[in-house]
């Protein structure tokens, strides 16, 4: 029985109690089962910083996942990124380590101008779970502290071993070791800089290897001279009170690259590619150190080299060559014998082979990936090459093959500014590449290899960085 608005009563036949029923059990299921739920908000799959060289400001924003698809968050320049001088400055290499990322400033007056380095809060959180981590998205990055000014050495080259800091001072002949263990969102500006320790060590354009938190191989770049081919072999302090122990000379100058693996030190000078092992206590006599060569052939008269390393777990690779002599190669750093595995990458002519990256998938081969790039008034093809650097997965590496070509967004080289450049998402899910010509961000889904979105990102986005993986939903 039910009751009119006026509560008169009155009786319902049977088939109206079976649309009563019909109708309520209707609205029951309604309030469980909307027909117009919302959607689920968006979960962060990862943060994206990404250097603009157009306006010489490092912007960010979060890659978001949705129901049906990836989207990009807004883009903005990180809170308190300090504004350069377009003309005279520019932003060089970057590295994160413990939820921070350091950049580097070049000025175009071998630093007497304004040079230096700026440490950023990425507002990611890692908490380690055993065999996986946990992320969360807790703030917006901020620039923690920076120092811009005429007593910097003009920084260029930039690394990270064992989540410190190592930022070359070219024109001061050392580095400043800067480790960001302990620093946190609250840090004030004043301690993260005292952080920041000078090292001498190095010459001219410095490229350097750390090892073990206690020692540092710096190069010297000059091709003829006394310091050619010259390495500075110093100990380590948070203090930056170490000193120079002893200098090597390699048996080639214009040293242009160094990194560590496997308790090996590797240099690129201006042929070949030198190796040695470490001196981790500084008790060698270093006219007894063994210094190994290997050579890389050569090109016409001209005897191949490379410019830089890459490393990933026990492996060193390295791009050389250009067109179709360019190559990658790589090497096991646990062999007591180093020795060289190519891989030819077939490239258009003008074009050369850049921006090397290493990726472990979740299901698969390690995948290396480098752009077919070139100077902005080369006109050549714009191409990524993924290569399977360990098909059946056994652990040697020999077998690295070319799996895959393909076109992407053109290039905006000038120098060093203006190439592609690729990230990973920490869950290894994706691939995140810039193109500087275009000012596009393209995502990839490392286990399709395939592309799954694009985004316009306006500027000249060149070096990108990803930090942290899926957020947790809550």
């Amino acid at each position: 029985m039910i009751f009119t608005p006026r509560h008169q009563p009155r009786f319902i036949s049977q088939p109206a109690k079976s649309g009563l029923w019909l109708g309520l059990f209707t609205i029951a299921i309604c309030f469980t089962h909307p027909l117009h739920a919302a959607p689920p908000a968006p979960r962060i799959a990862t943060r994206v910083f990404f250097q603009d060289d157009d306006s010489r400001l490092l912007k960010w924003a979060d890659l978001l996942l949705t129901t049906n698809e990836l989207k990009l968050g807004p883009v903005s320049r990180v809170d308190g990124f300090p504004t350069l001088d377009g003309k005279r400055q520019s932003l060089v290499q970057m590295e994160a380590a413990r939820g921070k990322i350091l950049i580097g400033v070049r000025d175009d007056d071998d630093g007497h101008f304004q040079s230096g380095w700026a440490l950023i809060d990425t507002g990611v959180d890692e908490e380690e779970h055993e065999s996986h981590s946990h992320w969360d998205y807790v703030r917006p990055p901020r620039v923690l502290a920076s120092v811009l000014d005429d007593k910097q050495g003009n920084p260029a080259h930039l690394y990270c071993y064992d989540e410190v800091f190592y930022l070359a001072n070219d024109k001061l002949n050392g580095f400043t070791r800067l480790d960001p263990e302990g620093v946190t969102a609250a840090t004030d500006p004043a301690t993260v800089k005292s952080r920041a320790v000078f090292h001498a060590g190095g010459g001219g354009h410095i490229t350097l290897a750390a090892i073990g938190g206690s020692v540092g191989y710096s190069t010297w770049i000059d091709r003829e001279g006394i310091n050619k081919g010259r390495v500075d072999v110093a100990a380590l302090r948070s203090d930056g009170a170490g000193q120079v122990r002893y200098s090597l000379s390699l048996p080639a100058g214009g040293i242009h690259g160094a990194t560590a693996c496997q308790g090996k030190v590797f240099f690129a000078p201006s042929h070949g590619i030198c190796w040695l092992t470490a001196d981790t206590q500084l008790q060698t006599d270093p006219q007894q150190v063994k210094i190994h060569h290997l050579s890389l052939g050569k090109d016409g008269d001209n005897p191949r080299r490379t410019g830089a390393f890459t490393t990933f777990g026990s492996h060193v690779a390295f791009n050389s060559g250009a067109g179709s002599r360019a190559e990658v190669g790589f090497m096991d750093a646990t062999k007591p014998a180093i020795q060289i595995h190519r891989v030819p990458i077939n490239m258009a002519e003008g074009n050369r082979p850049t921006g090397l990256e290493i990726v472990q998938p979740r299901k698969g081969s390690p995948l290396a990936f480098v752009f077919h790039d070139h100077s902005a008034d080369v006109s050549a093809p714009n191409r990524l090459s993924l290569i399977e650097t360990d098909p059946n997965q056994d652990g040697d590496w020999t077998d690295a093959k070319v799996a895959l070509e393909t076109d992407v967004g053109p290039a905006r080289g000038e120098g060093h500014a203006g190439h592609h450049s690729v990230t990973f998402d920490a869950d290894r899910r994706r691939a995140i590449f810039t193109n500087p010509g275009d000012a596009t961000l393209v995502v990839i889904a490392l286990d399709e290899r395939r592309p799954v979105a694009t985004f316009q990102i306006g500027g000249v986005p060149s070096k990108v960085i990803a930090v942290g993986g899926r957020a947790d939903s809550h």
